[in-house]
């Protein structure tokens, strides 16, 4: 039987507010000692009382309205009671049934087909500890908490069962940490954690209305392995039913290295978390003024920057649409253009090199040595013809890897283009010599031979030599 999936995102983003979301403690841990951005308050003690963050509310009700989002008038927090040990209260304070959004959308895009997934909620709540979990000299496991982590602004955006592909379910995370990084409100990176995405999964026999068992699928820390584990579970429950076998709504944690998905407990529902309202924090009301206020201070966001570069820089929609799926990546292709003013270009090189050095294009370029500045002397030594495309790419990989600029690089290591005729005449004739089967293939209108002839005499160069010289000196000594 042929199946079809059914696919709903939770994406849990930190913000990037200076302060926690019920205390003053700073929400910069990042590199921090265990347990030192802690007070009373994130560390559950009895009898504290929490204030609510007025940022990070803010920056939730921004990013609902990007996201196409209705903002009622009232909205509350909530208690969400369950035992984990890296929850200092035993319970989270979360939203439940009045969330400060609802009712959304976002327009994603797979192989040119363009669709709109649902947005049903966006809301805010408080993270959690961090276990760390440790073996010692004598081989005994235990587990360390921090809880530095616990109590940073934490928004979960959760989606329409609308995804119908693991490639769309990647397209609308790349899309969704672009709206972020646009706003500002988020760094949106999954490898340390400010980006969090738990997949929830079912399948059905195609054409058909009813929905399967779903199961959620966690620990997930790039687009990658979303795309690979939402692949994986699709194919194993597709197994189980061809076998006769029934589809348990359960939790299962991917194993990237060995790219399986393996259980981990039984699926709680709502009513597992007994949630009431949080008697600590009063209601929250959403005055109209301030909400249309923040809508009319968005900047500019994916969709719209993707339009200008096609506008304004004449690229490609795929090409302008890559380079916008980043807000550092944008940035880059906007400060080289500034430099070296040939924006076809620019894009042509950072879709080729710069993507290909990139971790499966889910890397981020303000993470690298490589800098605008860099990049356009680069473009500037190929037009000149001080260095070919060939040596260009060896130079553009060596300035990635070590900051170093084209000009050092081409330097020591003696790069520069040849364009000497004699120097390059000697050589010609020395390849025409020693090839003459090439040479009669030429000759016979064989159009692959003069490719051959051409590659040669790059190889006795070190690929130094100039193409347009090498095949005018080809053509006049074989005519």
């Amino acid at each position: 039987m042929e199946y079809e999936p059914v696919i709903g995102l939770e994406v849990h983003a930190q913000l990037l507010t200076d302060s926690k979301m019920f205390c003053r403690c700073s929400a910069d841990y990042s590199g921090a000692a265990p347990n030192t951005h802690v007070c009373p308050v994130c560390l559950g003690m009895p009898g504290v009382l929490p204030v609510i963050n007025q940022k990070a509310v803010e920056y939730t009700v921004m990013t609902a309205l990007a996201l196409n989002c209705q903002i009622p008038e009232f909205s509350k927090f909530d208690r969400k009671n369950y035992p984990y040990p890296d929850l200092m209260k035993g319970y989270q304070v979360s939203q439940y049934d009045m969330p400060l959004s609802h009712d959304g959308w976002v327009q994603v895009e797979v192989e040119g087909e363009v669709s709109r997934v649902g947005i049903i909620r966006v809301h805010l709540e408080e993270d959690t500890a961090k276990l760390l979990h440790v073996t010692d000299e004598n081989g005994q496991a235990y587990s360390l908490v921090d809880v530095n982590r616990s109590g940073v602004p934490l928004m979960e955006i959760v989606s329409a069962p609308d995804i119908r592909s693991p490639q769309q379910a990647r397209a609308y995370l790349v899309k969704l940490r672009a709206i972020l990084q646009a706003l500002g409100v988020s760094t949106g990176n999954m490898e340390e954690g400010s980006f969090r995405c738990d997949t929830n999964v079912s399948i059905r026999p195609k054409g058909s209305d009813k929905l399967g068992a779903k199961v959620e699928v966690k620990n997930l820390n790039s687009f990658r392995s979303v795309q690979r584990a939402l692949e994986y579970e699709m194919q194993r429950q597709a197994a189980v039913l061809n076998d006769g076998g029934r589809i348990e709504q359960e939790t299962r944690g991917w194993v990237d290295d060995r790219g399986v998905t393996v259980s981990q407990r039984t699926k709680e529902f709502a009513h597992d978390y007994r949630y009431f309202p949080e008697p600590d924090l009063p209601p929250m009301i959403l005055n109209r003024e301030w909400v249309e206020g923040i809508r009319s201070g968005l900047p500019e966001l994916p969709d719209a920057r993707r339009e200008r570069f096609v506008a304004q820089f004449g690229l490609d929609r795929e090409s302008a649409r890559l380079l916008t799926e980043s807000k550092a990546t944008a940035e880059f292709f906007e400060k080289t253009i500034r430099l070296y003013q040939n924006p076809k270009a620019v894009s042509n090189w950072m879709q080729g090199e710069l993507f290909r050095l990139l971790k499966d294009g889910e890397g981020d370029v303000s993470g690298t040595k490589l800098t605008p500045v860099m990049m356009a002397e680069l473009l500037q030594m190929v037009e000149k013809g001080t260095i070919n495309a060939r040596t260009a790419k060896e130079v553009f990989e060596e300035m990635f890897n070590t900051g170093t600029s084209a000009a050092e690089i081409v330097k020591e290591k003696g790069l520069s283009q040849i364009s000497d005729a004699a120097h390059l005449e000697l050589v010609v004739e020395d390849v025409i010599k020693n090839n003459p089967q090439a040479v009669a293939d030429f000759r016979a209108g064989k159009g692959p031979a003069m490719g051959f002839l051409v590659g040669q005499v790059m190889k006795l160069t070190r690929g130094q030599a100039n193409p347009g010289v090498v095949n005018r000196l080809l053509k006049e000594k074989l005519q």
